[in-house]
């Protein structure tokens, strides 16, 4: 089951420190909604654990990162794959940066292939989910003290 994610949102940092944080899973993992650690292979490797559940099934996911496109400082993308509960996860999520009057926009988008079973037991859920989490995601990064001070 594919799920895909998206938003844009506005900064006051320039695109060159923007695309720094993002590029940095040491500065912005600990921000991710329901973090519970983070370990760092190498400057484009690195694996991530944060608390997911859908329904009943709830657990830690954890996902294997690599950042497997890099074009500071407009973009990157990032390709992963792990185990959540009742499953595993393949995903994509990159994110284009571009210059704005006031600082950087950001327009992040994403794609995570569910297989197993998370996906025959909660697949009506998946999608009301994904919509909540795009919206929370959005507000997280744009309230983020990190990300938004001047």
């Amino acid at each position: 089951m594919a799920i895909k994610f998206g938003g844009e949102f506005e900064v006051k940092w320039k695109p060159e420190e923007v695309y720094d944080f993002l590029t940095e899973p040491k500065k912005f993992a600990p921000l991710l909604p329901d973090f519970q650690g983070m370990s760092e292979q190498d400057p484009t490797h690195f694996t991530v654990k944060v608390k997911v559940g859908i329904s009943y099934i709830k657990g830690v996911a954890e996902v294997k990162m690599e950042l497997t496109q890099a074009d500071r400082p407009k973009r990157a993308q990032y390709k992963g794959s792990g185990s959540v509960a009742g499953g595993n996860v393949s995903l994509t999520a990159g994110f284009d940066l571009s210059p704005v009057a006031n600082g950087t926009k950001v327009a992040w988008q994403g794609e995570a292939q569910i297989f197993g079973r998370l996906t025959s037991v909660a697949g009506g859920l998946l999608e009301p989910a994904r919509q909540e989490e795009c919206a929370e995601t959005n507000r997280w990064i744009t309230s983020s003290d990190e990300m938004t001070k001047s």
